[in-house]
């Protein structure tokens, strides 16, 4: 008999679509100045010493890629118009495309800045699931100005898959019953959990093709990548039951801290703020995700408690988030009284893989980032600190985490 997790079980007529907004920093530049159209674009630091965060299509035909050094891609295509970038903007045409689907849909999951989720399903038989899908990517185009794509299908998966089939500004429904035959020719680098580790991996064993995995015994592919292997056989296979989550602009993570005495010291006060707010942002890069809302909490020792919060571009930088908490901290700390508790909350979380800003960050602070991260991950959160908020580290007990993640992304490891 064969062993229950590698069956292919039905996938109950779900109808799931994949939405992703094309070249979105791109599309969001040329939108504000059609001169940019049909020409290669580059988004990112503006210095050779900068990083390509988006290109357009044009850029792409010359090999050029997002995270490339701007001097490498500068080298491929010279004639490339270089674009700082502005994430205000595009984190105001997220939100009018996010508003637009609310409004449009019963249930859906937004999993970065530009790209959603929908579970449609059920209204097949009333509606047309492919109706609807088509009808809310023509609002979308018409009421934002931006191209975009979907594919549906029966799970979150191939429809992922065929929404990159698609592009550019285009839509594809794959039927129930057509999975395998629809994933079978096309790469293994489309399977969305395979990274540059796993396809070089897979393709020293001579694995380039979808179909080749579909052929494989899923024990081979467990005894290779672990049980990692047998979700990538099961994706594979287009078989996929994870559930599309309903999105709410106020999940958060949080953390505060409760003086044992009272304090007025301000200095030791900001320096607790900073070391939680930088072990925050390094929770949020850990898991994927970014902030658009930040939250500082002051309570006083007669137990008033006064918050101040600021909308910001999507970012799950330090070096964009510390100042802002310094600064909500300065407008609200206002009066000598002694402080019971101070806390930091980051809100209005997406996923997204724009893990510092791209567009203002040079190629040795990414590094620098990436490695201070790797520390963290290794060593522990509180292995690595800025000198400001050494204050919160030798507190012991009373560090902000504990050493501990927060509850939201306590089990996401990178």
């Amino acid at each position: 008999m064969q062993d229950p997790k590698f069956m292919l079980q039905d996938e109950n007529d779900k109808a799931i679509v994949h939405m992703d907004l094309d070249t979105f920093f791109v599309s969001v530049e040329r939108l504000m100045d059609s001169r940019l159209d049909g020409k290669p674009i580059l988004i990112g630091g503006v210095t050779d010493r900068g990083v390509v965060a988006s290109c357009s299509y044009e850029a792409r035909a010359f090999g050029i890629h997002s995270a490339m050094p701007m001097r490498m891609a500068r080298q491929l295509c010279p004639e490339a118009i270089v674009i700082r970038g502005n994430s205000s903007n595009y984190t105001k045409f997220s939100h009018i495309v996010t508003e637009i689907i609310r409004e449009s849909v019963p249930l859906f999951e937004k999993t970065s800045i530009d790209e959603f989720y929908i579970d449609l399903s059920g209204m097949e038989k009333f509606f047309g699931c492919l109706g609807v899908a088509t009808d809310l990517r023509k609002r979308i185009i018409r009421e934002s100005g931006l191209p975009i794509s979907f594919g549906l299908s029966v799970n979150k998966t191939v429809s992922k898959v065929a929404t990159g089939e698609a592009k550019p500004n285009n839509q594809i429904r794959i039927d129930k019953g057509t999975e395998k035959p629809f994933l079978a020719p096309l790469s293994v680098k489309k399977i969305p959990m395979v990274g540059d580790k796993t396809y070089h991996t897979l393709c020293n064993l001579g694995v380039k093709k979808i179909g080749t995995i579909q052929e494989m015994p899923p024990e081979m592919m467990q005894s290779v990548f672990g049980k990692n292997g047998v979700e990538i056989w099961r994706k594979a296979n287009g078989v996929d039951h994870t559930p599309v989550i309903p999105f709410n602009d106020r999940k958060s993570i949080s953390t505060e801290r409760t003086f044992d005495r009272d304090t007025i010291d301000v200095q030791k006060l900001e320096g607790i703020m900073v070391a939680m707010a930088e072990n925050l942002a390094y929770q949020l890069r850990r898991g994927n995700k970014l902030s658009a809302c930040v939250t500082v909490k002051v309570r006083y020792s007669d137990f008033d408690t006064r918050t101040l919060q600021k909308q910001i571009p999507y970012t799950s930088a330090d070096h964009d988030l510390i100042p802002l908490v310094r600064e909500l901290f300065a407008r609200l700390y206002n009066r000598r009284q002694l402080v019971r508790l101070i806390g930091v909350r980051f809100s209005n979380l997406v996923g997204g893989h724009y893990q510092i800003n791209l567009f203002d960050d040079s190629e040795e602070q990414i590094k620098l980032y990436q490695a201070m991260d790797h520390i963290r991950n290794r060593y522990g959160d509180r292995s690595v600190f800025r000198a400001v908020g050494m204050e919160a580290r030798t507190i012991g007990r009373s560090n902000p985490f504990n050493g501990e993640p927060p509850p939201l992304l306590a089990n996401r490891r990178s």
